[in-house]
């Protein structure tokens, strides 16, 4: 095994605390796992297995990320550095998106108050696809606990613990040769999840990102159990296409609703034709604005419930 330290640059300005924060609520235990300004996972690369350890810059800082990659072989150095690249949006242009969608007036303010929001991407296709259909109609806490359970079940460890770091996340050959059994939530999506994975591992079915977004959505939803929502979700991670808004999610139709913008999915697409090319980007900023709003909710709750502990009703 072999060790490199490397610094990457990223184009000021970089949105560093919600990249933490949305690989902090998205950790599959064993794989992957934030401490501090850390984000440490680990890799299935073409020769073997990597570790990476990502420390992104606080407030004021330089924004470039310091990368330490452990490898198994030097030869997959380069593959782990593209990974890197893609799932932190390092190769976007964060000034040209922010003037683009700061015009429209009801995305001026986030767009001010997070300046290089960028959209988290995904350092391996089939993991991305597997993670997606597990996230269908559930929570993001549900899909991490799915996903933690798969891992478990495949057992494919690192041969060198690193730290936290355990295990890879289940290849597709291990997917399918567990079962539907061993996937929780309903049997129909279990078997989805199984044949997708059947399909990746003998091929017939392709997951990369060098596919076009047209290609891969079309291939995605033409299988049982993958509709719009999965497919368009895994080409804007696993592909960085700019410009797919994901108007039938909930969370960003909840942010839609709070800036004031239709809510609907098709009065939604209308609006958004307007933050083209970046369409991903403003989804981004909805997400944002969605838990925000939830955050401040349940902060103010949790000082209500403070307040009446610590003031009872006086009875007389």
């Amino acid at each position: 095994m072999i060790s490199k330290v490397l610094s990457l640059p990223v184009a000021a300005p970089f949105a560093a605390d919600a990249m933490l924060a949305f690989l902090t609520t998205h950790t599959v235990p064993g794989v992957e796992h934030v401490r501090d300004r850390t984000y440490y996972r680990a890799l299935r690369l073409r020769h073997g297995a990597a570790t990476i350890a990502l420390t992104l810059p606080a407030q004021g800082e330089p924004a470039d990320v310091r990368a330490a990659v452990r490898l198994d072989d030097p030869a997959d150095l380069d593959a782990a550095i593209d990974a890197v690249n893609r799932l932190l949006d390092l190769n976007s242009d964060p000034v040209r998106i922010d003037s683009a969608l700061a015009a429209d007036p009801t995305l001026t303010g986030s767009v001010e108050s997070t300046p290089g929001l960028r959209v988290p991407g995904a350092a391996d296709g089939p993991e991305m696809l597997i993670r997606a259909m597990l996230g269908q109609q559930v929570s993001v806490a549900g899909a991490q606990t799915a996903a933690a359970r798969l891992t478990l079940a495949a057992d494919q460890r690192l041969s060198v613990r690193d730290g936290e770091l355990t295990h890879l996340f289940p290849s597709p050959a291990a997917i399918a040769a567990l079962g539907p059994t061993a996937i929780a939530g309903p049997r129909r999506r279990a078997q989805a999840i199984v044949d997708a994975a059947a399909a990746i591992a003998d091929g017939s079915l392709v997951v990369d990102a060098h596919r076009s977004t047209a290609e891969l959505t079309a291939d995605l939803v033409s299988r049982p159990g993958i509709g719009p929502w999965t497919a368009g979700y895994v080409a804007m991670r696993l592909l960085a296409d700019p410009d797919v808004l994901l108007t039938s999610d909930l969370v960003i139709r909840g942010g839609a609703a709070l800036l004031g913008l239709p809510t609907g999915p098709a009065e939604l697409t209308r609006y958004g034709v307007r933050w083209s090319p970046f369409r991903s980007y403003a989804g981004m900023h909805l997400w944002r604005v969605a838990l925000a709003d939830a955050a401040r909710r349940r902060a103010e709750a949790a000082r209500s419930k403070h307040d009446a502990r610590m003031n009872p009703p006086v009875s007389r």
